[in-house]
């Protein structure tokens, strides 16, 4: 409603940002842990999850991922506009974009679908002949390790956007930075396509190398980033209140989509089961032993998310209500004691 308000929710914004971008980084890599143990303890249900019934429901999951990461790089790139001196890393961000757009269509294509079997015979067996090259998980690590990669650069230019840099290394530490960040690229690439000369139970194992590449590039660039940050000039003080509305949609977007996809992935969880209440110890034998259809259970989810974001809204609400000062009106006059009026 005024300009203090807005300045205050858009620091609460970028606070929040942030720490939603360290908890996006190590989210794809918690996700291939826990698939690592489902195909060590059961392969058939990892098959089931990842080609099976509910492998359209995997595919949601892709796009949701990409989604986060799309909001975050969007707040990033629109928040520079409130920052003096972004104008200078103003022009990476297209090609960022660029790379995020080809690693997001990589990391959202399958491997293989459940099709019908007209469908089979039209494109001639169950993976796509050019296509399906994408969908096997060589392709997903190197796409999602470079839109790590790229998520970790845009927010080192946020964060030396308005700083002048004074240090006398300061053309060495951009250097090293940049060829940081290039050297990982070409072994994350590098890793990708040799994978495809390699077994299935050999390929698995260079996503350690990939990971440990993209963890490699976040400490060490944020470490000599920060290091340049001693005594720089600033250009000027953050315009907070200043956001655009993409950027609020942006933030928003990002709210919903990790809601949303934290429910998918609590219901993939709960029902590769399937029709056991353990798995392989004790069967469930009920009536209402079935799998919900990908729509049934995309209007649950959606009712879950629109559901904790109104208990969200109704809280806040009712702490404002409690929560709201009115200015104490001074009077118009000092009152003067009896004595001193005689």
């Amino acid at each position: 409603k005024n300009e203090e308000e807005r300045a205050h929710y858009d620091w609460v914004c970028y606070v929040a940002m942030f720490i939603c971008i360290f908890g996006l980084i190590p989210l794809p890599f918690a996700g291939y842990w826990l698939m690592k143990e489902v195909y060590a303890f059961r392969q058939q249900m990892g098959i089931t999850l990842m080609g099976g019934i509910m492998a359209w429901l995997f595919i949601i999951q892709a796009v949701m991922i990409g989604l986060l990461f799309f909001a975050a790089n969007s707040y990033l790139h629109n928040g520079m506009a409130r920052v003096k001196g972004s104008h200078r890393y103003m022009k990476y961000c297209k090609y960022m974009i660029l790379l995020l757009i080809c690693c997001f269509t990589m990391w959202m294509t399958p491997h293989t679908i459940v099709m019908t079997p007209a469908e089979l015979k039209v494109m001639g067996g169950a993976q796509h002949p050019i296509v399906g090259h994408f969908g096997v998980m060589s392709a997903k690590n190197t796409a999602v390790n470079l839109m790590i990669t790229t998520t970790i650069l845009c927010f080192l230019l946020y964060q030396k956007a308005n700083k002048k840099i004074t240090v006398p290394w300061a053309t060495v530490g951009n250097c090293w930075i940049s060829a940081i960040f290039v050297g990982a690229a070409v072994n994350i690439i590098f890793l990708g396509v040799y994978g495809y000369f390699l077994p299935a139970n050999v390929r698995v194992g260079l996503s350690v190398p990939q990971v440990t590449t993209t963890l490699t590039t976040l400490f060490a660039g944020t470490a000599i980033n920060i290091s340049m940050f001693k005594d720089s000039e600033s250009y000027g003080d953050i315009q907070w209140g200043t956001q655009s509305k993409v950027g609020t949609y942006a933030i928003f977007l990002l709210a919903i989509s990790f809601t949303w996809l934290m429910g998918l992935m609590g219901y993939i969880r709960s029902a590769v089961r399937l029709f056991w209440h353990v798995t392989e110890v004790v069967r469930d034998n009920s009536v209402d032993a079935y799998t919900l259809t990908i729509g049934e259970a995309g209007k649950m989810l959606s009712f879950n998310t629109l559901f904790v974001w109104t208990q969200f809204v109704v809280v806040f609400w009712v702490g404002s209500l409690t929560g709201k000062k009115v200015a104490e009106k001074a009077p118009d006059a000092v009152p003067v004691p009896a004595q001193q009026q005689q």
